[in-house]
């Protein structure tokens, strides 16, 4: 049986074949399945997301600490000059970058302890300095009351938000 003559019975006996293709109704179920999935997928991404930006904030406070307490290991050792009565720790945080003069080099090398100031990822403006990010305390300041200074003792996040851990970024 030929094709034409195949189509021309179904026309007579009232059956059509259908064109091929999607119903409005699988169309509406696919959208759903999809619609449900997203709406799983979606906060598991924004945690991932802030999961990176905690691990992002916890390496730069290591580092940015590391650097701070090697200028003071090296200003205690003699190596930096500081003026009598002063602790021993970094004016501000670009000085760790700049670097300084090593008193005890023949050839009056810097001492360098970061190569750049990492950013807060929680800092909330973009503009200005990196080292500008971040909330610095000095020596005389109290942990509980952390204040700037003549100095940097320690750095903390400016940021009002909570960790996944329910632990405020400024007590990190």
């Amino acid at each position: 049986m030929n094709r034409a003559r195949f189509i021309r019975q179904r026309a007579r006996a009232g059956t059509h074949r259908s064109l091929p293709g999607f119903t409005l109704i699988e169309m509406l179920v696919t959208l759903a399945i999809l619609g449900a999935l997203a709406s799983v997928v979606l906060p598991l991404a924004q945690v991932q997301m802030q999961r990176n930006r905690e691990h992002a904030l916890r390496q730069s406070l290591l580092d940015i600490r590391r650097a701070i307490d090697a200028y003071k290991r090296a200003s205690d050792e003699g190596r930096i000059s500081k003026p009598p009565g002063a602790s021993g720790y970094p004016k501000d945080l670009d000085a760790l970058v700049e670097g300084v003069v090593d008193q005890r080099s023949p050839t009056r090398a810097k001492i360098f302890f970061l190569r750049r100031v990492p950013r807060d990822p929680f800092a909330n403006e973009v503009s200005g300095r990196d080292s500008d990010s971040w909330g610095k305390r000095s020596y005389e300041s109290d942990a509980d009351d952390p204040r700037e200074g003549d100095d940097v003792f320690d750095i903390y996040s400016k940021s009002d938000q909570a960790g996944l851990n329910g632990v405020p970024y400024r007590q990190w």
